[in-house]
C-alpha cells in the first residue's frame, strides 16, 4: 500500500497519510521564510505573518488534520547566509512551541537554511538537502538534485518555485497573483536495459509542488511565458518530463501548464 498524498483545502500545506499503521500522519510545508518582513526592532515579523501567529497556526493546522509530524521542505529561514542573531531565539522558540504542541518536527535543507541547525532546538530532525523519504513520499526542497533513494518513491514533493497564478495584467492589481500548487504525472519510465542506464533513477508517478507556506513570500507567476525561476532544474528535469496543472489553495483546477523549454532540448529529454 501506498501513502495517501493530498493538499489540505484552503492552505499551503500537504497532508501525509501513511499506510495503515505504519507512522503517524504528517503535515508538510514549504517555504516557513521565518524573518521575512522582520527588523531587529521587530524580530518575530509584522503582525499578519509573525512567527507566533505562523506557530499556532501550524499547531491547529495539525489537530485539526490529527497529524502528530510537521516536516519543512526548505527554507525555514529568510535570510540566505546565516541567522541573524536577533533571529535566532525567535527561530528556536518557533520548533520549540510546535514540539511541546506536541509534534515530531523534520526539516529539509533549503537554499536558504545556511547557518540554520545551531540554533534549533536538539529534538528537530534535520535531513540533507538531497531529501528524505516520509512514508515513501521523497520529500525534498527543489534547489538541489536529490538522492538516488528519493527518486526511487512513487510520490515526490518539493518547494523553492513559490508557484502562483496571475490572474491581472498588471501587478498592481492587489488580486492579480494567487498561490497556487502544482500537480505533474509522469509517464511510466522506460525500461532499464543493459543498453540504456539510467543515470537519477526517477520512478515516481507524481510531482506536487508546494505553494509558500509564508504569506508574505512572493509567488512566481508559472502562467507567463518565460517564469524567472525557470533556471530551476524543476522546470527542465520535472515539470517538463509530465503533465503539469495548475490548482488553487481551494482547489480550483487552472488547468495544464506549458513549461519552458531550452531551445534545442526536448521536454523529458535526459
Amino acid at each position: 500500500m501506498r501513502a495517501r498524498v493530498r493538499p489540505i483545502p484552503r492552505e499551503a500545506a500537504l497532508r501525509v497519510d501513511p499506510p495503515s499503521g505504519t507512522a503517524s500522519r504528517a503535515v508538510v510545508i514549504a517555504d516557513l521564510h521565518l524573518g521575512l518582513g522582520a527588523t531587529p526592532e521587530r524580530p518575530a515579523g509584522p503582525p499578519e505573518a509573525s512567527a507566533p501567529a505562523l506557530a499556532e497556526h501550524l499547531l491547529a493546522l495539525c489537530r485539526r488534520e490529527h497529524a502528530g509530524r510537521l516536516v519543512v521542505a526548505g527554507d525555514v529561514k529568510h535570510p540566505i547566509v546565516g541567522t541573524p542573531a536577533w533571529l535566532r531565539p525567535v527561530v528556536f522558540d518557533f520548533f520549540a512551541e510546535l514540539l511541546a504542541g506536541p509534534l515530531a518536527v523534520e526539516i529539509v535543507l533549503g537554499n536558504h537554511d545556511v547557518g540554520l541547525v545551531p540554533h534549533l532546538p536538539r529534538e528537530v530532525v534535520v535531513a540533507a538537502a538531497t531529501g528524505t523519504i516520509l512514508s515513501g513520499v521523497g520529500l525534498f526542497h527543489g534547489h538541489r538534485w536529490p538522492s538516488d533513494e528519493v527518486l526511487a518513491s512513487p510520490t515526490l514533493a518539493a518547494g523553492h518555485l513559490h508557484p502562483g497564478f496571475r490572474f491581472a495584467p498588471s501587478p498592481e492589481h492587489p488580486d492579480g497573483k494567487r498561490r497556487c500548487w502544482v500537480r505533474v504525472e509522469f509517464p511510466p519510465p522506460p525500461a532499464v536495459t543493459t543498453r540504456r542506464r539510467v543515470a537519477h533513477p526517477l520512478r515516481a508517478h507524481e510531482l506536487v509542488v508546494l505553494p509558500a507556506f509564508h504569506p508574505l513570500a512572493g509567488a512566481e507567476s508559472l502562467n507567463r511565458d518565460r517564469p524567472a525561476r525557470g533556471r530551476s532544474f524543476l522546470y527542465q528535469r520535472f515539470l517538463s518530463r509530465g503533465t503539469a496543472r495548475a490548482y488553487l489553495l481551494d482547489g480550483t483546477d487552472l488547468g495544464p501548464l506549458a513549461m519552458p523549454v531550452r531551445p534545442g532540448r526536448a521536454p523529458g529529454a535526459g
